[in-house]
C-alpha cells in the first residue's frame, strides 16, 4: 500500500521567508528563536530560579559558564526515553524511511524526527479511562487519504456478545504505533554539545506535532528541504521572554516526563493542576475532565511555560469527540450509587423483540412461562456446534476437549451464579421439573418412609405438587400444605405449625408462577430445619429477578430452569449440599455416572457425575452459562430494582380499568400481574390482545390450586423481564380499556 506525500504544511508554519530577507539559511532553524525556548526549558527545571542560561543574539556563541544548573549526564540520556514517553513512539520511529544515524551528533535521534511526510502527527489511541498510547509491533505509518482509518465494529452495551473484543476506536489507522522498548538504550548516548541543547525546544515541539507559537491553527507552505519547517512561523512570532509566563518549579508538573529523573520541589509532591485547566502529556485525564479540557484550555497567558502542548490536549479531546463510539445514554436510578439501566440497549440483544405480530411489534408479557434468549446465547451455542461439538470426557482428541471444557465452564458459571462451596454440588438436569423428580425418585425413595410428613404450600406449581404425590403413594407417608392468606401470603404460624419430629421433608417455592409472590424462604428453611426437615426451595421463578446465594439461604436442595433465566429450554441445575448428595443413590444408571461396572456390581462416580446418565444436553448447558453471564454483566441488584419499577405500574395501570380483579396482591411480589375481567372470557381477553402484538398467558398456569384457592380456574398472566418497557404496559392497559369500553366485540 502506498502512502501519498503532501508539500503543504497543515502543522500551520507561516509563508517561506526569502532567503535574502534572514540571516539564516534555507533549511536552518533560527539561533534566536532555539535559544529562547532553551532558555525556558530550563528554567522550568528545580534551582534555577527561572534566569535566563542562553545568550539569544543570533551571533553570540552560548558560553558555558552561564548554564546554571544544568541536568546531570545521566537525565539527559534518558530524555528520549521520556519523549517516547509522550508520544508513545520511539525517536528512532519517527522516521520510516531510514535507519540511519549521524555519528558526529551527539543526539543522532534528531536525524529521525525528519518527517518523511509533511504534517504527519503523532498517532494516538483514545481509551475509555483517558489517553494511553497504544502499541503495536508494526511500524509506524502516516496517516492518509488512500490508507482507510479503522472503523467501529462494537458498541458498548449492558450485554456484550460472546466473544467480542473492545471496540476499535475510529480515525485510529490499525497497527500504525511502534512499541515505546523500541526506544535505545541509555549507553547509546553521550553528554551533548551546545548545538544539541539549543536543538531540545525543536525536539519537544516535534514530539507533540505542533510548532510551539502556531499549533493546529494556521496554514502555510513547508519551507521546501527544511527538515524543522514546522519552527518557521515561530521567525514571525513577536518576542517572548521567561517573565512572560511563571515558569517557577511550583507551577510546573513533570509527570508527563516520568522517565527522567527530574527533581521536584523540595515538599511540592505530584502537581496537580487547577480545575478548569488541561493535563499536560503523559497525564491520563479522568473521563470527567475531558469536557473541562475542551471547554477551558490553557492559553498561553495562564502560566503553562509549554504553551505549545496545550494543542495536544485539545487534540485529544477532539479525537474522543469526533471518533468515539457513541455510547447509549444511561439513566441512572432515583438517588442510588448503582450504574444506570438502559432498557433500549438491552432491547438490541433480543432479535425475537423486533418481531411483528399482526402488524404489531411483539410484546412479550409471557416471561414465566419462559423468557426470551439474547444474541449472546444464541451465538454461543451456534459457536459450540460449529467448533467444539463432541461428546464429553473420556477422550484423547482436540474436540472432545474443547466440549468438556465449556460443559464442565458452564458447571462453574452455574456453581458462581447459585454461590454455591463447590462445582461438585451442581448436577445437570433438564430443569426445575426433572430436578424435583430426581429428588423424589432417589432421595425420597431411600429416607422417606410410611407415615413420614411431606410439607409443600398452596402457591406450588404442578411440578412440586405431583412428584410428592406420588412418592406418598408409594411409601405411605403424608402430604401436608401450608395455607396463605387472601393476598397469597404464607402464613408463617401456620406453617410452623405444621412441623413435628414427623416431618422429613419441606418443599415450595420461591416465587409464585401464578400470584408472584415472593416467600420468605430463609425464615422458612430455617424454621424447617429446627424441627429436623430437608429443604427444597423451587427456584424458576426467582433466579431471574433477584440474587440467590445457596448458602446463605442454607436450603438443602434449590432447583431452576435455564429457559426461566434466558438461556436454552431443555437444560437446568439441582444444587444439593455435597454430603446429602453422595448419600443419595442414583436415579438413572448408565455410562458416564460410573468408577466401573462388572457383571457382579457397579461402582458409582461421586456427585455431581453419578446423577448424569448418559449423554447430557451438553451445548444448551453452554448456552446456559452464556446465558448466567449476561444477567450478571447486567447485575441482578438491577434487574431487580427495575422489574420492581415494572410491576409497580403495571399495578397501578391495571387498577384504572374498571372492575379489575387482580389474583394476588401480596406486598413483595416479582414478575407476575394476574387478573381477570369478570363479564369476558380469560381466553378472548388473551387473543385480543394477541392482535395487538401483545402475548399474555391464559389458562391455569399448572397452579390450579392456587387459583382455586383465589376461586378462579384461569387468569390472565401478564408477567415481566428487564427488556420489557413502560410503553408496552400502557399498550396492555390502553387494550383492556378498549376491551371493558366495548369498543371491541369482545364480550362474554
Amino acid at each position: 500500500m502506498t502512502t501519498s506525500l503532501s508539500t503543504s504544511n497543515p502543522l500551520g508554519s507561516e509563508p517561506n521567508v526569502p532567503a535574502e530577507a534572514s540571516s539564516v539559511p534555507i533549511g536552518a532553524p533560527d539561533p534566536t528563536v532555539l535559544g529562547r525556548l532553551a532558555n525556558e526549558f530550563f528554567a522550568a527545571l528545580p534551582g534555577s530560579g527561572g534566569g535566563s542560561f542562553l545568550n539569544v543574539s543570533p551571533v553570540a556563541a552560548i558560553n558555558p559558564a552561564n548554564l546554571v544548573d544544568l541536568p546531570s549526564d545521566d537525565v539527559l540520556r534518558r530524555i528520549p526515553a521520556g519523549l517516547a514517553g509522550v508520544t508513545g513512539q520511539s525517536p528512532a520511529s519517527l522516521n520510516q524511511s531510514s535507519n540511519q544515524t549521524d555519528a558526529d551528533t551527539s543526539l543522532y535521534f534528531l536525524k529521525s524526527a525528519e518527517p518523511t511526510s509533511p504534517g504527519v502527527l503523532p498517532i494516538l489511541r483514545p481509551d475509555q479511562k483517558g489517553f494511553d498510547p497504544t502499541l503495536s509491533s508494526s511500524a509506524p505509518a502516516a496517516v492518509s487519504a488512500s490508507r482507510p482509518l479503522a472503523s467501529p465494529t462494537h458498541t458498548s452495551v449492558p450485554g456484550t456478545q460472546h466473544g467480542s473484543t473492545a471496540p476499535h476506536t475510529p480515525g485510529v489507522e490499525l497497527g500504525s504505533l511502534p512499541f515505546a522498548s523500541a526506544v535505545p538504550p541509555a549507553s547509546a548516548f553521550h553528554k551533548p554539545g551546545e548545538e544539541d541543547l539549543r536543538a531540545i525546544p525543536s525536539l519537544l515541539a516535534g514530539a507533540v506535532g505542533s510548532s510551539p507559537q502556531s499549533g493546529l491553527a494556521a496554514s502555510g507552505t513547508a519551507v521546501e528541504g527544511t527538515p524543522h519547517y514546522f519552527l518557521d512561523s515561530a521567525n514571525q512570532a513577536p518576542p517572548r521572554t521567561t517573565t512572560d509566563v511563571d515558569i517557577s518549579p511550583r507551577s510546573v508538573n513533570y509527570d508527563f516526563l516520568p522517565d527522567l529523573g527530574l527533581p521536584r520541589a523540595p515538599g511540592s509532591g505530584v502537581q496537580t493542576p487547577p480545575p478548569g485547566t488541561a493535563s499536560l502529556p503523559g497525564e491520563v485525564p479522568k473521563i470527567n475532565e475531558l469536557s473541562t479540557i475542551s471547554k477551558s484550555p490553557v492559553s498561553e497567558s495562564q502560566g503553562n511555560s509549554l504553551y505549545f502542548l496545550n494543542d495536544l490536549a485539545s487534540h485529544r479531546v477532539a479525537a474522543t469527540e469526533e471518533t468515539s463510539p457513541a455510547q447509549p445514554e444511561l439513566v441512572p436510578h432515583h438517588g442510588s450509587g448503582h450504574p444506570g439501566f438502559d432498557v433500549h440497549a438491552i432491547r438490541r440483544d433480543f432479535p425475537i423483540l423486533e418481531e411483528r405480530v399482526h402488524g404489531k411489534q411483539l410484546v412479550w408479557f409471557d416471561n414465566a412461562a419462559t423468557t426470551q434468549r439474547p444474541n449472546q446465547v444464541i451465538d454461543r451455542i451456534s459457536y459450540f456446534y460449529k467448533h467444539e461439538n463432541s461428546n464429553i470426557h473420556r477422550a484423547a482428541h482436540e474436540l472432545a476437549a474443547r466440549a468438556t471444557d465449556a460443559y464442565e465452564g458452564a458447571r462453574e458459571k452455574v456453581r458462581n451464579f447459585l454461590n454455591a462451596s463447590s462445582t461438585d454440588e451442581i448436577v445437570f438436569v433438564r430443569g426445575t421439573t426433572e430436578g424435583i423428580n430426581l429428588i423424589a425418585k432417589s432421595w425420597g425413595k431411600r429416607y422417606i418412609g410410611k407415615d413420614d410428613e411431606i410439607v409443600i404450600s398452596w402457591l406450588e406449581h404442578h411440578a412440586n405438587i405431583v412428584p410428592w404425590q406420588q412418592l406418598c403413594a408409594e411409601t405411605g407417608a403424608k402430604l401436608r400444605v401450608i395455607p396463605v392468606d387472601n393476598d397469597g401470603q404464607i402464613l408463617l404460624d401456620e406453617y410452623e405449625k405444621l412441623l413435628n419430629s414427623r416431618t422429613k421433608l419441606v418443599s415450595f417455592t420461591q416465587v409464585s408462577n401464578a400470584l408472584g409472590t415472593i416467600t420468605p424462604a430463609k425464615q422458612m428453611v430455617e424454621i424447617a430445619h429446627r424441627y429436623g426437615a430437608h429443604v427444597l426451595v423451587d427456584g424458576a421463578q426467582s433466579v431471574s429477578h433477584m440474587k440467590v446465594d445457596v448458602q446463605d439461604l442454607n436450603a438443602d436442595w434449590f432447583v431452576f430452569s435455564g429457559h426461566k433465566i434466558f438461556g436454552p429450554t431443555g437444560i437446568g441445575a439441582v444444587y444439593g449440599k455435597l454430603d446429602i448428595l453422595n448419600a443419595t443413590p442414583p436415579w438413572q444408571g448408565g455410562g458416564n455416572m460410573i468408577i466401573d461396572v462388572t457383571h457382579e456390581k457397579t461402582i458409582y462416580h461421586d456427585a455431581p457425575g453419578r446423577f448424569e446418565a448418559g449423554t447430557g444436553n451438553i451445548a444448551d448447558a453452554v448456552g446456559l452459562g452464556a446465558a448466567i453471564d449476561y444477567v450478571q454483566r447486567i447485575g441482578m441488584d438491577n434487574i431487580n430494582r427495575y422489574e420492581h419499577e415494572l410491576v409497580v405500574y403495571a399495578t397501578e395501570g391495571l387498577n384504572t380499568v374498571p372492575g379489575i380483579q387482580l389474583v394476588g396482591t401480596a406486598k413483595e411480589k416479582a414478575s407476575v400481574v394476574a387478573f381477570v375481567l369478570p363479564g369476558f372470557n380469560n381466553d378472548d381477553i388473551g387473543k385480543e390482545l394477541n392482535r395487538e402484538g401483545i402475548a399474555v398467558r391464559t389458562g391455569h398456569h399448572c397452579a390450579q390450586p392456587i387459583l382455586r384457592r383465589f376461586g378462579h380456574e384461569t387468569t390472565v398472566r401478564p408477567s415481566l423481564a428487564f427488556y420489557n418497557t413502560f410503553e408496552e404496559i400502557d399498550r396492555m392497559v390502553e387494550t383492556l380499556h378498549r376491551i371493558k369500553g366495548g369498543s371491541t366485540s369482545l364480550r362474554r
